[in-house]
């Protein structure tokens, strides 16, 4: 057996293999095998799912696993692909073992079958502490690992007297398929670095049978870190930035608008594969949030962008300005029914927004700052006038900045400007999809915000 000579960290464990087996292609090494369940206990301690794209969460999938489980437990690992785990220091010990340290979390751990972790965990935590209604009530992997680690002195106990009487406590020893990839050499910096490279791509890899989204990698990558600290906090603490963690705003919602100000860059660097990099059409901002995901994706993988971490002067700049554009949203949100009204409509009478607004409904609310408004408004009718907001954008000195204070302008013009966009409503019979999906309501939602710029400051 070939076995490094590392000396692993502190913070290693060992994972207990039956029926290992090991294959080694160019940089990388699987080790495979069967894991009892009780075995996998130092395993949770120890991670989380950051190496993870999704978050696990309870539903219909986990309930299989758990109904597998305990129906018909000994067919268990040929019913499930188990637990897909990456580590960069290992020592391969006798007896099957092999000691893991996982370092940077961000990239080692549980790369795939965080479902299968969750509802593993779940069981055991079931069996540990039978008594406890929070368990039942679990619906995220936060909710469990908060049981979990309130409860660790229990589960550690529970583990001691499954493995001193495995006959009183069968139902701990279920087999788990779990493979492991670690650096075929971890004494060769070249290898160890060639693999690091290739974590990603086998995690995403391994994740395409669920349809990983490309946020999920986007995110995992970092590729939304520097945006996430650009944005207001009360705004980015709402985002789910990794799919299934919660959040009442989508991170494609946030990218989306990222290409307002990206799309003022003139020559956008090449992606990863050496393609030219082009913005979305203005109309995909409201009708295809995946086309503008990918293309930021696309974007991102440049290494004129990002490398470990965003490289671009330019393209910081873009972020610093989108960081603000949420806030605009959901001022034109507010205030365009106003102004609509103010100019003799009757907003609350357009089909499409009588819809959205039952009567005595009380849920009003601007999309990213949740206040209160008077409509709830049809995201068709709104994102052209948040697009025209490019005009008050310039690239100045190898950087992107607003030409004014986007909110007083905004205070002071936008009557202006809806005065004008409305005119392409009518033609529309007033359908939100038709408006969002017309390349010329962006035309002329552009053209408004220019002219009054040009008319209160000149060129």
């Amino acid at each position: 057996m070939n076995t490094n000579t590392n000396t692993v960290i502190d913070s290693s464990l060992t994972i207990r293999f039956e029926q290992v087996s090991e294959q080694t292609i160019g940089d990388i090494k699987k080790i495979s095998g069967l894991v009892k369940a009780r075995n996998l206990i130092p395993l949770i301690n120890a991670l989380d799912l950051e190496a993870n794209p999704r978050s696990s969460k309870v539903g219909p999938v986990t309930q299989a696993i758990r109904d597998s489980i305990e129906k018909t437990a000994s067919e268990f690992p040929f019913k499930t692909k188990g637990i897909l785990l990456g580590s960069m220091n290992y020592i391969q010990l006798d007896r099957g073992r092999v000691q893991v340290a996982f370092n940077d979390l961000t990239l080692e751990g549980i790369l795939d079958g965080g479902h299968n972790m969750l509802a593993i965990g779940m069981y055991i935590l079931q069996n540990a502490i039978p008594d406890e209604p929070r368990v039942g009530k679990v619906k995220v992997w936060d909710d469990f690992r908060d049981l979990w680690d309130e409860y660790g002195e229990e589960v550690q106990a529970f583990r001691q007297r499954s493995a001193e009487d495995p006959t009183a406590y069968a139902d701990m020893d279920f087999y788990v398929p779990v493979e492991l990839v670690v650096p075929s050499d971890v004494d060769n910096p070249i290898v160890v670095d060639q693999f690091r490279a290739s974590l990603l791509d086998i995690c995403a890899a391994r994740n395409n049978n669920v349809q990983l989204k490309v946020e999920a990698k986007a995110n995992q990558s970092g590729y939304f870190d520097d945006l996430r600290g650009l944005l207001p906090k009360e705004i980015s603490d709402k985002v789910e930035w990794k799919t299934n963690d919660g959040g009442s705003i989508k991170a494609a919602d946030i990218v989306a608008l990222t290409w307002i100000p990206l799309s003022v860059i003139e020559n956008l660097p090449v992606d990863a594969d050496g393609k030219k990099v082009e913005p979305p059409v203005p109309q995909n901002i409201y009708r295809s949030k995946g086309d503008c995901m990918n293309r930021f994706e696309r974007l991102m993988s440049s290494d004129d962008v990002f490398k470990s971490e965003l490289r671009s002067p330019l393209v910081r700049s873009a972020f610093k300005v989108a960081a603000s554009i949420p806030e605009l949203y959901d001022y034109i949100y507010a205030n365009f029914p106003l102004i609509y009204n103010a100019q003799g409509g009757k907003y609350g009478r357009i089909v499409a927004v009588k819809k959205m607004n039952p009567e005595n409904t009380k849920s009003k609310y601007s999309k990213f700052t949740r206040k209160d408004v008077d409509y709830n408004s049809p995201e068709g009718f709104i994102v052209p006038l948040v697009y025209g907001l490019k005009a008050l954008i310039e690239e100045s000195d190898g950087t992107l900045k607003w030409k004014t204070d986007p909110l007083v302008f905004l205070q002071q013009h936008l009557p202006a400007v809806v005065r004008q966009f409305t005119l392409m409503m009518a033609p529309l019979q007033y359908d939100p999809q038709k408006v969002g999906k017309a390349p010329e309501s962006y035309t002329l939602s552009y053209g408004a915000y220019d002219t009054e710029y040009l008319r209160a400051y000149g060129s």
